[in-house]
């Protein structure tokens, strides 16, 4: 047990060094900023070791009688107060620098991870609850910003302190300074046992913290669906025991590390009695050390051990954010997606898609999507159905690149997608899925989200075709209306025609719609189906659709079972040749459509 405990210790020693290390690269580029307050730092320290010496001289001039002399008092109260004043002034220089840099340097990492986030696989970001992330980038930082880059302030401040005092103590008196040098140490290794002991418990609060938001995030999404299956004890009682984790945790981390202080305190008042002691002997057994002298030592003897107790807390703070920088590069060492550098530019498409002896799962024991083929000409409707897991938006995921296929290939324009750049693919392509996206913000903001330069009247004629005009002019601002974050202030409906009119408002050569109208009624979406067959019949559409109505009149009809294509054909060929196609139409026109 001793040895495991001992190489676990080893490696959170490196770890922690690493990680101190690659922490203070970022704050390269305010190095300046942090010399400048360093400097401001040893001016403060240099004024705060000299008041004791003006109090220390001036306690000789009021001791005795008839030995008060109010000239030496006033002169040494002046340099006093000009002592105390540059301290102050200095102190708050040093802060304001350290603030700088520390919130500057904050700030960088936080953009650092943000972008990373951006650049990562789509599979890092759907493995991996999205509240974690957002503890990461928030909070986690956050205690980077108070544990390191400040706490390297006060390390530093509290190193020049100590090595200050110990020099002004030795030129006075070394005897009585070798007792405060060999005793006050023991402070600094209770501090260090403890804090050693502490990075597993502010680890762990790291990680159950990050859950903990995951699900507060995650309940609070899905607020409508938990009250409507009446699931808000389940709820409360899974967050009670994840938060009841995170107390546990919190308390431990809290509790080891707030030892550390009054146990350096401790050892601290040994050494300020110690030294009241033997400086009292000292005057009564040598002339030449004088009760200022003793008053300068007790002073000096309090400002020694106090850094270490600063240290000591320090200490702790930079195990919390070790543990939380450890999270942060477990991000930012995340491998990025294949870069497009040297990849080619497609141009303007032309609709022409293909998809040729595909292989593809998520993970490698699972299978998904075995040997599919399929070509798509300019103009042509193609509709994919098929029971629910057979792969159907995995292929939207492949057409769009947000992965890439394990076996064969898929083409654009003759072109590999592996070889042609994302965003010039992407550009090509207008998608609307089932899990619709709208951010804060106007209507009009939401609508050119895609592009930005477009009018206004081309974006009211993309709302017209998508069938959103008139509910956007029935707002109270019309297209100037704001929209609530993920759009809770619009129906669902309204919602998925408001994404197909920010598709559409792209003009792309490339449609693609995965259940883009699933919340839309019946009407509706035959308005919009017959405004797409009128308005844009030279656009390629790719259409997902459960309800066999939506999809009726495409041009091809791909049924998909088990990864594979179970049949192609028209409407009333799958009717005839299809058991799966013929099952699902049945089933929603038993009595009407069901949908």
């Amino acid at each position: 047990m001793k040895t495991s405990a001992k190489i676990v210790k080893t490696k959170d020693k490196r770890t922690d060094g690493a990680a101190i290390k690659r922490l203070l690269k970022y704050a390269r580029p305010y190095v300046p900023v942090i010399l400048v307050a360093l400097l401001c730092s040893v001016i403060q320290i240099a004024a705060t070791l000299l008041a004791p010496v003006i109090i220390g001289r001036t306690v000789d001039y009021i001791i005795g009688e008839n030995n008060v002399d109010f000239g030496v008092i006033f002169k040494n109260a002046g340099i006093l107060d000009g002592l105390i004043a540059a301290a102050i002034l200095f102190q708050y220089l040093s802060s304001m620098c350290i603030n700088f840099a520390s919130f500057r340097t904050i700030r960088d990492l936080r953009t650092y991870a943000f972008d990373k986030l951006s650049d990562v696989p789509l599979g890092y970001i759907d493995s991996r609850s999205h509240g974690d992330l957002m503890s990461r980038v928030g909070s986690d930082i956050d205690q980077i910003s108070d544990g390191l880059i400040q706490g390297f302030s006060q390390l530093f401040s509290g190193v020049v302190t100590i090595v200050g005092t110990l020099a002004f103590m030795l030129v006075m008196n070394w005897k009585i300074a070798l007792v405060v040098i060999f005793v006050t140490p023991l402070s600094m290794f209770i501090a260090k046992y403890i804090s050693s002991h502490t990075y597993a418990f502010f680890k762990k609060q790291s990680e159950t913290r990050g859950e903990q938001t995951a699900f507060a995030e995650e309940a609070i999404a899905g607020l409508k669906t938990v009250q409507a299956f009446s699931h808000e004890r389940e709820n409360m009682e899974k967050f009670d025991e994840i938060n009841t984790r995170l107390e546990k945790s919190s308390l431990n981390a809290s509790f080891y590390s707030s030892l550390a202080n009054p146990a350096t305190r401790f050892v601290n008042n040994i050494v300020y009695a110690l030294v009241t002691l033997i400086g009292a002997f000292h005057i009564l057994s040598d002339g030449a050390f004088t009760v200022g002298m003793l008053t300068i030592f007790l002073s000096y003897a309090n400002q020694y051990t106090k850094p270490f107790n600063e240290i000591s807390g320090v200490v702790t703070e930079l195990q919390n954010a070790v543990a939380c920088a450890a999270r942060i590069f477990e991000l930012l060492d995340e491998k990025e997606q294949p870069s497009d550098e040297g990849k080619r530019e497609l141009p303007k498409a032309e609709g022409n898609v293909e998809l040729k002896d595909v292989y593809f799962s998520y993970r490698p024991e699972q299978k998904l999507i075995e040997d599919f083929s399929l070509s798509v000409k300019p103009g042509q409707r193609v509709a994919i159905v098929g029971p629910t897991g057979c792969g159907k938006t995995t292929l939207i995921n492949l057409l769009m690149r947000f992965y890439d296929v394990t076996g064969g290939s898929v083409k654009v324009e003759g072109e590999d997608v592996r070889d042609i750049t994302r965003k010039s693919l992407r550009s090509n392509y207008g998608m609307v899925l089932q899990e619709t996206w709208l951010k804060s913000g106007t209507v009009r903001d939401n609508l050119k989200m895609g592009k930005p330069e477009a009018t206004d009247e081309e974006m009211i004629e993309a709302c017209r075709l998508a069938q959103a005009d008139e509910f956007i002019r029935s707002f109270p601002d019309g297209y100037d209306t704001h929209i609530e974050q993920g759009g809770s202030n619009v129906s669902g409906g309204q919602k998925q025609r408001l994404c197909i009119a920010r598709a559409l408002l792209k003009k792309p050569k490339i449609l693609i719609l995965d259940d883009s109208t699933s919340a839309v009624d019946t009407k509706t979406d035959a308005l919009i189906r017959r405004a797409f067959a009128q308005e844009i019949p030279d656009t390629t559409k790719i259409i997902i659709a459960q309800r066999i109505s939506s999809v009726e009149h495409a041009d091809k009809i791909v049924v998909m079972d088990g990864g594979r294509i179970e049949s192609v054909g028209t409407h009333e060929e799958l009717l005839k040749s299809s058991p799966i196609y013929r099952e699902v139409y049945e089933s929603q026109n038993r009595g009407g459509d069901e949908q």
